[in-house]
């Protein structure tokens, strides 16, 4: 999953960024509000984490903006603003959650896994498509009941973006987006690397080449 920082201290937006990145996620990380706006329009992102005390556009701004132009994206406010007329009205303008500064790198994890799974429309800690569970808490993987397999932060990212989707064909350049962030080398046949990698563990049915168009896994039935 891809997710957009707008942060602009350097020492809280390198530890966010390196935690989301040891937590799977491929991230952008933006530094003032306008930037983030227009990257916004041309990028599509599975959540946002938005600072309020940004240069030039407010926080607040972005987000009355953003939600403005019907972008529904996942959004959480992490702020050290911790005024009840603030927090108010950031949830009131659409924002998904509100956490205060400084938190705990897992409480934000466990906050932004439960605001993807209240987009995606279910409660459940774990996505699954009848054929293979996928444990975002842990990064683990089972098949049919079995014993729990341990994945790498790329092949758990690749996984979770198909489990998603079910049904849907993702292709290379769709998982690339998905598990790169900005300025992270995408290596040659990395999509193809880590689908076998998969295939390996896993079994070789659980995701389903589409030949000359991309990878699915299967839709529950």
């Amino acid at each position: 999953m891809r997710v957009l920082l707008v942060e602009d201290d350097p020492m809280i937006g390198d530890v966010i960024a390196d935690s989301l990145r040891d937590a799977s996620y491929a991230v952008d990380w933006i530094k003032n509000g306008a930037s983030a706006l227009n990257t916004l329009e041309l990028q599509h992102y599975d959540a946002v984490l938005l600072d309020l005390g940004l240069p030039g556009k407010d926080g607040q701004e972005v987000l009355h903006t953003l939600r403005a132009r019907k972008n529904p994206v996942p959004l959480l406010i992490i702020t050290a603003r911790d005024g009840l007329d603030e927090r108010l009205r950031g949830l009131d303008g659409g924002a998904d959650d509100y956490l205060m500064k400084p938190f705990d790198m897992a409480e934000l994890l466990a906050r932004m896994r439960a605001v993807l799974r209240r987009q995606g429309g279910g409660g459940a800690p774990l996505l699954a498509n009848g054929v293979v569970e996928l444990d975002p808490r842990t990064r683990e993987a089972a098949v049919g009941g079995g014993a729990p397999v341990r994945l790498t932060h790329r092949e758990f990212a690749l996984l979770r973006a198909l489990l998603a989707r079910p049904g849907a064909i993702l292709s290379r350049s769709d998982l690339e987006d998905r598990i790169y962030g900005w300025g992270e080398e995408v290596e040659s046949n990395a999509v193809e690397y880590l689908i076998h990698a998969l295939r390996k563990k896993l079994g070789s049915d659980v995701i389903e080449n589409v030949r000359g168009v991309g990878w699915m896994v299967s839709k529950s039935a």
